[in-house]
Parts: C-alpha cells; sequence; structure tokens
C-alpha cells in the first residue's frame, strides 16, 4: 500500500492540473495588475521546485527541459520572458502528470529515509528526510495552487 504522501499529492497535483484544464489558453501568460507572475509561471514553477525538493534533495536524478530554470526558478519573471519560448500549457501539464508518477515510483520504499544534507527553506524550515521533502511539495504546491486560482478568478472578473 502507498504511503499517504503519496496519495496527497496525486491528489492535489490532479487538482491543479484538472483545474488548469479549464482554464481558457488566452489567460495563461497575463499577469494581472498587482500580481508578479502568471499562471503558466506558477505552473512550472511547481514542476521545478517539486524536482529540486523532491529528487534532488533526495539524491535522485532530476530532470528538468532547456530553459525551465530560467523561466520558472524562485526569482524569475515572466516579465523577463520577451526572448524566451515558453512551453503549451498541454507541455505542462504531462510533464506535471509524469513527474508524480516518477517521484513516487523513485521515492515509496524511502520513505524514511534521511537526506544527505539537512536543508533549510528560504522560509526557516528544516528538512531532514525524504517524507519532510514531499510534505514541502504539498505545501509548495497548494501555495501556488492558490495563485493560480486567485488569478484566473482576477482575469475572469476584468472579462466579465
Amino acid at each position: 500500500m502507498s504511503h499517504y504522501l503519496f496519495q496527497q499529492l496525486k491528489f492535489v497535483r490532479k487538482a491543479t492540473i484538472d483545474y488548469v484544464k479549464g482554464v481558457n489558453e488566452s489567460r495563461m501568460e497575463v499577469v494581472p495588475a498587482g500580481v508578479n507572475n502568471n499562471i503558466k509561471w506558477n505552473l512550472g514553477h511547481i514542476y521545478v521546485v517539486t524536482e529540486k525538493f523532491a529528487l534532488q534533495l533526495t539524491g535522485e536524478k532530476v530532470t528538468v527541459p532547456d530553459k525551465f530554470p530560467e523561466l520558472f526558478n524562485p526569482c524569475t519573471s515572466p516579465k523577463d520572458w520577451s526572448s524566451i519560448d515558453t512551453p503549451m500549457k498541454e507541455e505542462l501539464i504531462i510533464l506535471l502528470n509524469e513527474q508524480i508518477v516518477n517521484v513516487e515510483s523513485l521515492l515509496s520504499e524511502r520513505i524514511g529515509e534521511p537526506i544527505k544534507q539537512i536543508y533549510n527553506t528560504s522560509t526557516g524550515l528544516q528538512i531532514s528526510n525524504v517524507a519532510e521533502c514531499l510534505s514541502f511539495c504539498l505545501y509548495h504546491e497548494g501555495m501556488h495552487f492558490g495563485a493560480i486560482k486567485g488569478i484566473n478568478q482576477q482575469l475572469q472578473n476584468k472579462e466579465s
């Protein structure tokens, strides 16, 4: 039986993907007033950060497409995308779906293992094992899912 963290990761990822599937493609790269990023940035950022916390910190191979770090790492912005081709919504959805399957297949037997070096997040959380890495991914994705919903709602209201 799968550890509850993987069930939660799949639940949260499905919620994110199902929501974004219903977002009009024309809204994906719009940065509303008072917001720093757009829906596409939030999706790519979820992918990049999950690779770091679920795979890099646990010693697994990280698979990040070319240009993703400069597009979606922390402290990046869609305002800097003028000369960079961005992935389509469908490409991001495929990557996000594959990522969760990969994370579970690589880490399902390692849930209690310590990571090689304790990691301190930018918010001061100390992460020391695989389960804590996955738990942080849940928090992080939930936060950005909320941002995606907020941006989409703001854009819908503007269109009304």
